[in-house]
Order: structure tokens, then C-alpha cells, then sequence
């Protein structure tokens, strides 16, 4: 099977072994892997760093960091790096913890004052690993302020480790923790000792509000628009910054994981339990280790932290390779190309599972993907792959503007999961999404049937069994 997949990859690369033939240089292979991705999702700029035993191996930078100036994206140049902040933040709780300061299993109420009896008792680990039930903490609610004192009156949406549920609350409420026990204001940023213990010159905090020249300028594509850029607003206000609002570049985060894979920075037994997912009540593994994505790569460990769709940064710890990749553009997702560019770094590296199957999909959102993935299947009868990850990938496709290719993701974690409420639903969202009105309806009442507690797939079911006007 193994090499039926990785055949696949090499040729939606381009390229081809015969007999004794070497293999290509990795940093011209990942130089190609990037250049196509660029071309095909008109990313405007992009850096890219891979390290590989401690040291920066590759570090190039493509494009312009604002195409009104023209200016060009140098190695310099800073990108946010949006939710990757969650990674440093995780790192920063397991100082604490090493410190012998911060108790993960103990509840936040120890750490921060003020919060709503039914917070009190949520175990930090939880906050960290994103299965708390808190609310999401939302700027749209008010200035930074008061979107937290709104945040604060909403009702829990369920017990702590019922289910995985991604918000921005669990960090604010790290932040406070962290910089409680370090004799901070509550709203500081806490990545800063982790910029001077790795050398990151070039990182620190902000948003578009700064006035920054060496920034990039952020960037989205509308959907009627796709080939037409504009100008992205993003402001993060000081409680949000354990979760967002840092900026970068790829070799300041290159130096972050060579720092992160020894010991500079945690123990390398905290940093196992750092990257171990944190279990749900039900005794099955969660998505999330303490601010970081735990992926399962091929029988070998992958950790890895994205950031708005635009940034991503991928470490294999028992290989001894990091990957990083920061754009300017909203829906870019580096993270589908991060394996790819991997494998030609790591000896004897397969794609299997997601990454092979996305490399195998790529540039088919015009054609037939449905058929790619038959075909796909066809010729790796073993494939399987983690749901969560199936469905976080459909998503994506759907968000930024591929609903066949999404369609056709989310229709194959139906078929692999079909117990699985939450597959249904999501596959109902890519059929009213595609048009297919009367399939989307059957997927929802298929989710209602195995979860009848399914709130979204009953207000789906709803608006579309409404006769149309």
C-alpha cells in the first residue's frame, strides 16, 4: 500500500523514478511542492524554514508582503502567525508546570478569581487540550472588556470532557493563570522568555493597528471574487494574546522548534505529556495535547499547531524535523502541504492516511475528486484515517471555496464512520452547501437518528424542509 501512495504523490509532483535514479534534492522538491501551491491559490507571499538536526536546513522566502507597495517578502519580514500563539502559550503553562507552579489537574478557580461558579472546577489540562464547555470568548461582543465580561454571563455548553470544542476562552484563561502565578498584569503576553530562550529577534505581538513596516499586509479572496485580493483587518485585544496576536518569521520559528526538540526550552518528559491528547470522559483520546494538535504520521509521531488558515508549523520529534510556513493569505492552508514537504526530509517517510489522500486530491476541484478518491481507494483497499482530522479538512476545502472537493471529503468520513452523528452532520453542511438539497436533508436526519440531542442538524432540518418562497 505504502508504495502505491507514495507513487501518487510523486506524480501529482511532477516527477518520476526510473530504476537506479536518484531521488530529488528535498529543498528543490519542497521549493517545487511550495511554487505550485503558490500558483494555484494566488498566495501573494511566503516563507518557509525546515530543520532537520538542529539546524535551519532550508529558509526561503517567495512573493511580495503588499502588493500596493510591491515590496518584496525577505527573511525578515513578519507574518502573523495567528493560533500557532496557542503552541507557545502550551509550552509556557508546562514551564509553569515544571516550575512545580502550575497544577494541571487542579481547577482554574485555584488560579484565576472572579469566574462564574460553574467554571471554577474545570481542571486546567482542559482548558489547554479544548474540551472545557466554556463559551467562546468573542470580540464581536465589545471591545476587549467587555466582550469578556459577556463572555463571562454565557451558560456552560457542556460538561468538561464531553466532547472536543475549539474557543479562544480556555486561553484568555491560561494568560491570567500563568501571569497570576508570575506576578503579572493578567492581560501580559507570555511567549516573550520563550523569544529570548530561542533567539527570535524578529517576534513579538501585535496586530493591523501597529504600525509596523517590516509586516506583511494580510490578505483574503471572496468567493465571487477568487482571483481579486483584499486587504484583511485583524485586531486581537490583550486577552486574546495567549491565543492569537503573535507575529514572526520562519526562521525565528525554525530557532523555536530546534530550542523546543532539546531541552532549552521544557524537559523532554514534559514535553511528552505536553503532546500526549488528552483524554474525554468517555476514555477516548482527544484531538489536543496542552495547546498542541497530536497527528498520527505514518507509525511515527507528528505534532503541529496552524494559525488562520494561513501559517502552520509541523514538528516530527522522533525524526528530528520541523516544518514552517507562514503566507499572507487567509485560506492559503500550508498545513496540506506540510507532509508532503516532509517526506522528502525524513528517510523511508511514507504519505499514508489525510496526507496521502490530499496530495492525491490536489488540483481536482475542477475535475471529478469524487472519482480521485474512488480511484484512491480503489488502489489503497486499506486506507484509513483519523475523523477528525477527515472532517477538519472537508471544512476547510468548504470555507475557502472548494465545496466539490469538500463534498467529496466529507462523503468519504460518512462512509468510513457510519456511526458517527457528528460525520452526518457535517455531510448534510457540504450537500446544502453544493446545492443537493434532498441529499443534505437525509444526512441530517441520519446525524438526528444516531444523536438526537444534535441541536444543528434539527435547525438545518428546519430551514431546509421550509417550502421555498
Amino acid at each position: 500500500m505504502a508504495a502505491k501512495v507514495l507513487g501518487l504523490g510523486m506524480l501529482i509532483l511532477g516527477l518520476s523514478f526510473g530504476g537506479a535514479q536518484a531521488a530529488p534534492d528535498p529543498v528543490e522538491r519542497a521549493d517545487a511542492i511550495v511554487r505550485r501551491a503558490m500558483a494555484e491559490q494566488h498566495i501573494p507571499g511566503l516563507q518557509i524554514a525546515v530543520v532537520k538536526e538542529g539546524q535551519i536546513v532550508m529558509s526561503h522566502a517567495y512573493g511580495v508582503a503588499d502588493l500596493a507597495k510591491g515590496t518584496p517578502v525577505t527573511s525578515a519580514t513578519r507574518f502573523p502567525i495567528n493560533s500557532i500563539t496557542k503552541a507557545f502559550t502550551g509550552v509556557a503553562a508546562m514551564r509553569e508546570v515544571e516550575a512545580g507552579r502550575l497544577d494541571l489537574a487542579a481547577p482554574i478557580g485555584t488560579y484565576v478569581g472572579g469566574l462564574p461558579e460553574s467554571w471554577r472546577s474545570i481542571p486546567v489540562r482542559r482548558l489547554l487540550s479544548h474540551n472545557s464547555g466554556l463559551p467562546d470568548f468573542d470580540d464581536s461582543d465589545g471591545d476587549g472588556t467587555a466582550a469578556w465580561t459577556a463572555t463571562l454571563a454565557k451558560p456552560i455548553r457542556f460538561q468538561p470532557g464531553e466532547r472536543f470544542e475549539y474557543n479562544q476562552t480556555n486561553y484568555a484563561l491560561v494568560q491570567i493563570a500563568i501571569n497570576g502565578l508570575r506576578g503579572r498584569p493578567r492581560e501580559a503576553t507570555v511567549a516573550d522568555e520563550q523569544f529570548a530562550l530561542a533567539g527570535m529577534s524578529h517576534s513579538g505581538f501585535g496586530d493591523t493597528r501597529d504600525v509596523d513596516p517590516g509586516r506583511v499586509v494580510s490578505y483574503g479572496y471572496r468567493k465571487a471574487q477568487p482571483d481579486q485580493p483584499t486587504v484583511r483587518t485583524e485586531i486581537f485585544s490583550p486577552l486574546h494574546r495567549a491565543a492569537a496576536g503573535m507575529v514572526s518569521t520562519a526562521d525565528d520559528m525554525a530557532r523555536w522548534l530546534i530550542a523546543l526538540r532539546g531541552e532549552a526550552l521544557l524537559k523532554s518528559s514534559t514535553k511528552a505529556m505536553m503532546w500526549t491528547p488528552v483524554a474525554n470522559n468517555d476514555g477516548k483520546p482527544g484531538q489536543w495535547g496542552m495547546g498542541w494538535l497530536v497527528l498520527e504520521r505514518s507509525g511515527r509521531r507528528a505534532v503541529a499547531m496552524t494559525g488562520g488558515s494561513r501559517s502552520a508549523v509541523y514538528l516530527y520529534p522522533d525524526d528530528k524535523v520541523g516544518v514552517v510556513i507562514l503566507t499572507n493569505l487567509a485560506g492559503s492552508t500550508p498545513e496540506d502541504l506540510i507532509d508532503e514537504i516532509a517526506q522528502g526530509f525524513i528517510p523511508g517517510m511514507t504519505l499514508t492516511g489525510v496526507p496521502a489522500l490530499r496530495a492525491a486530491l490536489n488540483g481536482q476541484e475542477g475535475l471529478d475528486p469524487a472519482a480521485t478518491i474512488t480511484r484512491f481507494r480503489a488502489a489503497n483497499p486499506d486506507f484509513a484515517a483519523d475523523e477528525h482530522e477527515l472532517n477538519d479538512w472537508g471544512y476547510r476545502l468548504l470555507a475557502f471555496g472548494k465545496p466539490r472537493s469538500a463534498l467529496a471529503v466529507l462523503k468519504l468520513t460518512a462512509d468510513l464512520n457510519p456511526t458517527s452523528a457528528n460525520a452526518f452532520d457535517s455531510l448534510g453542511e457540504a450537500y446544502a452547501v453544493n446545492g443537493a438539497r434532498a441529499s443534505a436533508i437525509a444526512a441530517y436526519d441520519k446525524s438526528l437518528a444516531l444523536d438526537p440531542a444534535n441541536k444543528n442538524a434539527a435547525q438545518w432540518l428546519e430551514k431546509l424542509k421550509k417550502p421555498p418562497r
